[in-house]
């Protein structure tokens, strides 16, 4: 039931761009550049990556792009929905991608440390799973990628200027 095209379509491409723009907010307020919009029936629900801010290790992108609509359509069910997001989701998100029967799944770059989609394991794959869901991979990948591996960069930068260097010798 995996659908992987050539070439995504402009709508694709559109929303992937406004999740980026969610997933440099996430940035802003000190998070893993993260973001997830949810589209179904003509509505659209946007979420960015808010672990650090919130403090709460469910607060992923995902997860609350699907509160989000869930909420304010008032149901769990988000059949006809799909969820774009800058990198591929994680066992956690993966999960209630399925749980929410969401029917397209688009996403950014992948996640060889975590990924859910394919990387490390594949939940949408699994017969155990009692949905499908089309997986398209790889939407502005290169583009979503970057921004994750600037932003680490960054952070790594930082670690190294503020860790201690070492003691000069006879300094007490």
């Amino acid at each position: 039931m995996y659908e992987q095209p050539a070439k995504p379509d402009e709508r694709d491409i559109a929303h992937m761009r406004d999740a980026m723009s969610l997933a440099e907010e996430a940035e802003r307020f000190g998070d893993v550049p993260i973001g997830a919009l949810l589209t179904i029936d003509g509505r659209t629900y946007g979420a960015r990556n808010e672990k650090e801010r919130r403090p709460d290790p469910t607060a992923h992108a995902e997860i609350l792009a699907i509160r989000s609509a869930s909420e304010a359509l008032g149901v769990w069910r988000l059949a006809g929905a799909t969820l774009y997001v800058t990198k591929e989701p994680c066992a956690m998100c993966a999960g209630a991608i399925v749980a929410a029967r969401i029917e397209r799944l688009v996403f950014g770059c992948r996640d060889p440390k975590g990924g859910a989609a394919g990387s490390v394991i594949d939940i949408f794959a699994s017969q155990a799973v009692n949905h499908r869901v089309t997986v398209i991979s790889g939407v502005l990948e290169s583009e979503t990628a970057e921004q994750l591996r600037t932003f680490f960069l960054a952070r790594r930068r930082e670690k190294a200027a503020v860790a201690p260097g070492p003691e000069s010798p006879g300094v007490l």
